[in-house]
């Protein structure tokens, strides 16, 4: 299993990440804030657990996802790796 983290940047509005995981993950508002509140404090906020192709997938979309409309200063979307998941990992399993 794979862990999907969002890297937190000053190119994108918390509203941007909230649809992001909304729409590329069907997170609801509030896990989505959550999320968003962790990228924002902490530096990365882990979307997701799930099996590698998955995973993959779910990282493409995010790159997808574009710049932030709502802001002149980004030039593009957010920025996600995957790391392996630990066995006792707190993330969603998708």
């Amino acid at each position: 299993m794979w862990n999907v983290v969002i890297l937190d940047d000053d190119e994108h509005t918390y509203e941007y990440v909230i649809d992001l995981l909304v729409n590329v993950f069907g997170h609801s508002i509030e896990k989505a804030f959550s999320v968003a509140e962790a990228i924002d404090h902490e530096g990365r906020g882990i979307c997701a657990t799930l099996h590698l192709e998955l995973a993959e997938l779910k990282r493409d979309q995010i790159v997808g996802f574009g710049a932030d409309p709502r802001l002149d200063e980004s030039a593009g979307p957010m920025s996600a790796v995957l790391e392996p998941a630990e066995s006792d990992s707190n993330a969603d399993n998708d």
